[in-house]
């Protein structure tokens, strides 16, 4: 959830200041790109060298940096920033943030920025039970800020109770959770295939075709950018997700993907059948490499187990299921008969008469095709384009 994402990570004076060398760890691991903003304050608790070795920036104290001669722009880091996050937020600081108090370079990107906040107390426990600090607390929630539960433990005064820093890790999956709670698919199990199949003739040849899997992985990764708890079945592809959190399952034949996708359809809400799955296998593979002779050679082939369509039989009220058609000529008819027969809910066409379209490019023309016949036509689009309008197409399903 926080891949991509841009954070500033404000820091303020207290001791839990020290947790902060793994919090920028753990933001940076998750693929974020974090930039730190000190209070002047924090600097007693945490050297700024630290930090800026962890999240691969100079760290930010005040309005003006001598050794550099450069100005640091509040304005532009809170319109820069997907995520204000503050922690540790010391008394003082809520304070301030309440009252709209702005003396220092963290306020102004605080009273700048446009995206959400969360705050992160750190305090001892009778500051934290404090009147003053409650009623600041509450003001800020009621300006939309989020807040970082404190927790219970030895503090470092030596009194027992509530106040304490939220541990880091704590802090990054409350701030996953919340980001995601928020996304259009958010928890939804969604299967994608992508990919070639490939056949074994004999252990070093095989019936294969085009299919780079470039189209499912975008699909996939767009997914998972909604929200959804994406499963990946990719035939031999060369292509890497993006996003971590998706789950690939690689395969080899149409036999192991039609397995494959047999176990995790039934818990899907939905599937989008991106892979070009081979039609036909061997009937027999050689189990030693076949010499070549003079005379012609020729293998019997056998139909293969039609995913698309067995999915399409086994469907239940409310599941969702997508497919592709790659076509070559009449190609609108034959998608229409495709999305009919295989009980589809909608289908992507795309033509390889279309400059731009096809496999192992970066582009994709499509036209999407619903049950109900709603035809909507794309202009050419990178693939990335494309899968976030499947994508749109499949919110919108889910939706209804």
């Amino acid at each position: 959830m926080l891949e991509g994402k841009n954070i500033v990570l404000g820091i303020c004076g207290s001791i839990a200041a020290y947790k902060s060398a793994l919090l920028v760890r753990l933001l940076v691991k998750s693929g974020a790109n974090v930039q730190v903003v000190m209070t002047p304050d924090a600097t007693s608790f945490i050297t700024p060298l630290t930090l800026s070795t962890l999240s691969k920036k100079p760290v930010l104290v005040d309005y003006f940096t001598p050794e550099n001669g450069e100005w640091n722009n509040h304005v532009e880091l809170g319109l820069w920033a997907d995520l204000l996050v503050i922690a540790p937020a010391s008394a003082n600081t809520l304070a301030k943030m309440a009252n709209g108090l702005c003396d220092n370079l963290l306020m102004a990107v605080y009273l700048s920025a446009k995206c959400d906040v969360y705050f992160a107390p750190a305090m001892d426990l009778d500051m934290w039970r404090h009147q003053a600090t409650q009623t600041n607390i509450n003001k800020l929630q009621s300006f939309g800020n989020i807040l970082v539960p404190p927790g219970n433990g030895e503090l470092a005064s030596g009194l027992y109770g509530e106040g304490r820093m939220a541990e880091p890790e704590e802090i990054v999956d409350f701030i996953s959770s919340a980001i995601k709670k928020k996304l259009p698919l958010a928890n939804q199990k969604i299967l994608v295939t992508a990919g070639p199949t490939y056949e074994a003739i004999d252990p070093v040849r095989f019936i294969g075709n085009h299919s780079s899997g470039k189209m499912g992985f975008a699909i996939a990764d767009e997914l998972a950018l909604l929200g959804a708890d994406v499963t990946l079945i990719s035939g031999p592809s060369a292509q890497l997700n993006k996003r971590s959190s998706i789950r690939r399952i690689d395969i080899t034949s149409a036999a192991e993907m039609l397995e494959a996708c047999e176990l995790h359809f039934k818990n899907s809400k939905a599937c989008v059948m991106s892979a070009a799955v081979a039609d036909y296998t061997p009937k027999a593979v050689a189990q030693q490499k076949i010499k070549k002779n003079d005379g012609d050679f020729s293998i019997e082939v056998k139909k293969t187990v039609d995913i698309l369509s067995l999915l399409g039989s086994q469907k239940k009220d409310g599941q969702i299921l997508a497919g592709f058609a790659l076509e070559t000529n009449d190609e609108e008819k034959n998608a229409i008969e495709k999305l009919k027969r295989k009980n589809l809910d909608f289908i992507v066409l795309n033509s390889l008469n279309d400059e731009g379209a096809g496999f192992k490019k970066d582009t994709n023309k499509i036209t999407i095709i619903d049950r109900d016949l709603q035809k909507t036509v794309y202009t050419l689009k990178s693939k990335e384009e494309v899968a976030r309008d499947i994508c749109n197409k499949l919110v919108e399903l889910i939706k209804e």
